[in-house]
């Protein structure tokens, strides 16, 4: 389970995050959404210890991340933009993160076979397409077969066919009871992937609870015509 408590941020006099609390459940996915400047990328980054917060505390299966960095070995992660050496060869950098990585539950290429990525192995990452190296960051966040899997934005930039593989896999790996953490703007997506949904507005939580639940409580056909009405009503609220 990931934890989070009391997680404040802010950048200047701009206050990203504000008293963030939340339990992201075990075994389930769970999606994080909100508009461009909500702080879910954010928050994100400082579960994954690439950002601290102000002030709060994260628990990653009751480890306290401030304490140490032997959690990350629980967590897969999928950055929105993948950024690699240009340099490296395909090869070269799989076995890299292989010996920086603890590989207690094995390698899973399930993800490298159905992208055909070895056949872009002695590729230099410079000279692949952008979808390319999307797909090599899509199979490397599930490479060491994690307890946790955080993905942002992942389907972005995959063709239709690469999508789609993604997202058989996702829903596999939720079934094997991983506990997945999504952000995505194509609330399609959204709605055939997570179970939970966290809206963040302005660095607040605004909702949290289920898809289902949701889209039933505001009475819309899908989640994009419900998300579109919380948005508003929260609009409305703010400017009153």
């Amino acid at each position: 389970m990931i934890k989070i408590e009391g997680i404040n941020k802010s950048f200047g006099k701009l206050h990203i995050l504000k008293d963030i609390n939340l339990e992201i459940e075990n075994g389930k996915t769970t999606a994080i959404i909100g508009p461009n400047g909500s702080g879910k990328t954010t928050l994100i980054k400082i579960v994954l210890g690439l950002m601290e917060s102000d002030s709060g505390k994260i628990f990653v299966n009751e480890i306290n991340i401030k304490k140490g960095v032997g959690y990350k070995n629980l967590i897969g992660s999928m950055p929105q933009i993948a950024r690699f050496p240009e340099n490296l060869r395909v090869g070269e950098l799989l076995e890299m993160i292989k010996d920086l990585r603890s590989r207690k539950n094995g390698v899973d290429k399930e993800l490298f076979e159905l992208f055909k990525l070895e056949q872009e192995i002695n590729k230099k990452l410079g000279a692949l397409s952008g979808g390319t190296r999307q797909r090599v960051n899509a199979a490397l966040a599930f490479l060491f077969n994690p307890d946790i899997l955080i993905l942002d934005e992942p389907t972005a930039g995959l063709d239709p066919i690469s999508s789609s593989a993604l997202k058989d896999k996702i829903l596999k790996e939720q079934r094997n009871g991983k506990t997945i953490v999504i952000t995505s703007h194509i609330l399609s997506d959204i709605e055939e992937l997570a179970e939970n949904i966290v809206f963040i507005l302005e660095g607040k939580i605004i909702y949290s609870g289920t898809v289902k639940a949701l889209i039933e409580e505001k009475g819309k056909r899908n989640l994009e015509r419900t998300i579109a009405s919380l948005m508003e009503s929260n609009g409305n609220e703010h400017n009153s």
